[in-house]
């Protein structure tokens, strides 16, 4: 009985080392070859002349200095020895279609990033585009030329932004707005897509920064300041699009009575043919009202 029991005893002790083992050493991973674009022709010939030849992605590997430009098929993709013997097996690649694969984001902005991780994208890690899980292919094509800027899936930058900001397409529609549908601006002139450290994803460090680049005239210095101009343009005025001339978030003489509500006139109330209210309101005669370099423009008269 003792001779069954150790003989038990070292079957399971034997037993127990090998399942050791086995969890201590993790199997060892097949290494993918590299084989080459050249190899890439041999399936996806008929594509890459009809749409990838057209892009910049193709410019680069036609004028190659290096391994990885040589060879963007893979660069963008992954190794693909192992895809040429299964070709079915599309997990076997970086396929940039979810619809195929359990691929996520993070996995084809990491690709992106190998080359495009510097200048306008340095702030494209944590910012909120990524954090929202947004994808470089998302906005840009990879392997076909659609439009004349960057690589965008849409042919303007505008049509690309109002895929998910369609509030601001509304805004644009109105009867005073920036002359984005005009093509006189684009919504990349104020915000940085890819990331940027200031509010909004601004290109400047402040709303009166970012609107004085056009409007430098706005700007100053002046003699006599306006507290809410050099404050934030937006106390009175809605970039994208409003109802009101010039963009107002409130039709005048509103707009001015929302801070001057107490002083003399402006909290008087008037009838619609007074001269305080008719027509322009305010600025009829205080028509300097970004400021002024007047020595008697305390008032914004002159």
């Amino acid at each position: 009985m003792r001779y069954i029991l150790r003989v038990a005893f070292a079957v399971f002790a034997a037993l127990g080392f090998m399942v050791w083992t086995m969890a201590a050493s993790p199997p060892q991973e097949v290494k993918a070859e590299y084989i080459g674009s050249e190899a890439c022709l041999n399936c996806h010939g008929e594509q890459i002349r009809a749409d990838y030849t057209h892009t910049v992605h193709f410019g680069v590997e036609a004028n190659a200095e290096t391994e990885l430009e040589k060879n963007m098929c893979e660069a963008c993709h992954g190794p693909g020895g192992a895809h040429a013997e299964n070709t079915e097996d599309y997990s076997l690649l970086l396929t940039f279609n979810a619809k195929k694969t359990e691929e996520s984001p993070e996995q084809w902005n990491e690709a992106c990033l190998q080359c495009h991780e510097k200048g306008m994208r340095t702030h494209w890690t944590g910012s909120i585009h990524e954090s929202r899980g947004l994808a470089c292919v998302n906005c840009h094509t990879v392997m076909k030329k659609i439009s004349d800027d960057h690589q965008l899936a849409k042919p303007a930058v505008e049509e690309v932004c109002f895929t998910c900001h369609k509030m601001k397409k509304v805004q644009f529609q109105k009867s005073s707005h920036m002359p984005l549908m005009e093509g006189k601006v684009t919504c990349t002139d104020c915000h940085n897509p890819h990331g940027s450290p200031n509010h909004a994803q601004l290109m400047e460090n402040s709303v009166v920064e970012n609107c004085t680049k056009c409007h430098a005239e706005k700007g100053g210095p002046m003699l006599w300041e306006h507290p809410p101009v050099k404050e934030n343009c937006l106390n009175c005025h809605n970039p994208h699009g409003s109802n009101h001339d010039n963009l107002l978030v409130v039709k005048r003489p509103r707009l001015c009575q929302r801070c001057h509500d107490e002083a003399r006139h402006p909290g008087t109330p008037r009838t619609a043919t007074e001269a305080f209210v008719f027509n322009l309101g305010c600025t009829n005669c205080h028509s300097q009202i970004h400021g002024s370099n007047h020595p008697s423009g305390m008032h914004f008269i002159r």
